[in-house]
């Protein structure tokens, strides 16, 4: 196995232990191959669930740019809904973990195709 099935297998295991869910590895997949060589660099591949600088760029550079949703409240609500169900005081929330479920959270799986 190469380095990055190793981290999708991690990021499976995130959602299956800490999430509550049971991932569709092959959206896993590829909501991981999307986030590019970030995933190999430890700053980039975790999400400051409490900074809202990081929050910002997760809205406007996932949400609005990547998937393809407008401008509104119900972003912000959603990436706080899924900082909450990763867990707050989850030290390393992975940036493909928090990617894919907000992906599910907004029914946008043919984004990936």
């Amino acid at each position: 196995m190469g380095k990055r099935d190793d981290l999708i297998a991690k990021y499976a295991d995130d959602l299956k232990n800490k999430c509550g869910m049971t991932p569709d590895m092959d959206l896993l997949t590829k909501v991981t191959i999307g986030c590019g060589p970030a995933i190999y660099n430890a700053d980039a591949s975790t999400v400051a669930g409490s900074q809202a600088s990081e929050l910002e760029t997760i809205k406007n550079n996932f949400l609005i740019k990547k998937l393809g949703l407008s401008e509104s409240a119900d972003l912000s609500g959603a990436i706080d809904s899924v900082i909450e169900t990763y867990g707050k005081s989850e030290r390393n929330k992975y940036r493909a973990v928090v990617y894919y479920m907000l992906t599910k959270h907004f029914g946008k799986e043919a984004v990936y195709g």
